[in-house]
């Protein structure tokens, strides 16, 4: 697996999974998934989504 998510990107996720987290004690449950996906694909670097439109923001 490759990795397609630059830093940049991988901090932003970051940062709108800790937002999803709170949400998701405040508001509904669903949050929480959003929140671990967001999370997985900050900690791992790769995203499905940018491979299906092969995209890639990590600089080499």
């Amino acid at each position: 697996m490759e990795q397609n998510v630059g830093k940049a990107d991988k901090i932003t996720r970051a940062v709108v999974a800790v937002i999803f987290l709170i949400l998701g004690y405040r508001l509904h449950w669903a949050f929480y998934a959003l929140a671990g996906v967001m999370i997985l694909v900050a900690f791992t670097g790769f995203c499905p989504i940018y491979s299906l439109f092969k995209m890639n923001t990590n600089k080499k």
